[in-house]
């Protein structure tokens, strides 16, 4: 990535950041103040949408240090190590809000309708809005595109938290409420354990995906005056950072 580029990127992620701050605060004081699990939850992801758009900004700040005596390919790993605690935490906040829901399945409490609709269409516009800051460069880095699915994620959950207080306002069901919580709950969990296990394959030194040893060395053994390969090794420093060592016998 050119400097000029890398610089409107990291612009677009301080915007990113700013308007998802407020998200954060408005749907926590919105949460407690109505009483709206689905509010709190939808907070939860939030919170970790703002990790993971700090974590995908420190990872383009990082990656621009050059390699050093101690360090030879870099700081790109530091990258994958925050993943991983960012999958860790998702993992947390997902079972305690399977937690909280069952309680308030158990002891239904008073939900304020009307003014948790408005705190999750402003949520939902903000979202949105941070989105289309993100989508121009979504394809060209996969930082970039793990946040932008990450606000994607957290604008269809404010649809859903809009969904429950559509239902409660007009039919005073309050049990939507923990049931549109643990469906967050369960779009956490299926993140968190999507981020843990491409974290994890990463820093277990593992191929990157789509290919296999096997694949690599028979296309090195293509190559005019290759007779053979030994000691045949692929891996991935971090997302889009491949490395190979091998012994080419020619």
């Amino acid at each position: 990535m050119i400097a000029h580029d890398r610089q409107q990127v990291e612009c677009r992620f301080l915007v990113s950041l700013a308007l998802t701050g407020l998200v954060l605060i408005a749907e926590v004081i919105g949460g407690l103040w109505t009483g709206s699990l689905a509010l709190l939850s939808d907070a939860a992801h939030v919170f970790m949408d703002i990790f993971a758009l700090g974590m995908s900004y420190g990872a383009l700040r990082l990656a621009t240090l050059p390699p050093d005596d101690r360090h030879t390919y870099g700081f790109h790993r530091l990258q994958v190590l925050a993943a991983l605690a960012n999958g860790a935490t998702l993992l947390l906040v997902a079972f305690e809000i399977f937690r909280e829901a069952w309680e308030r399945f158990r002891n239904p409490a008073p939900v304020l309708a009307g003014p948790m609709l408005i705190v999750a269409v402003v949520g939902l516009v903000v979202n949105l809005i941070v989105a289309l800051v993100l989508r121009e460069h979504d394809h060209h880095d996969l930082n970039v595109h793990s946040a932008f699915l990450h606000v994607l994620g957290d604008a269809l959950a404010s649809l859903g938290v809009i969904g429950a207080g559509v239902v409660i306002l007009f039919t005073g069901w309050t049990v939507v409420d923990p049931l549109v919580s643990a469906a967050i709950g369960v779009i956490l969990l299926l993140g968190s354990g999507r981020v843990l296990r491409e974290s994890l394959h990463i820093l277990a030194e593992g191929m990157p995906e789509g290919l296999t040893a096997t694949q690599v060395a028979e296309a090195m053994r293509g190559v005019a005056g290759v007779v053979e390969v030994h000691d045949l090794h692929v891996w991935t420093v971090s997302p889009g950072y491949v490395a190979l060592s091998a012994h080419v016998v020619l």
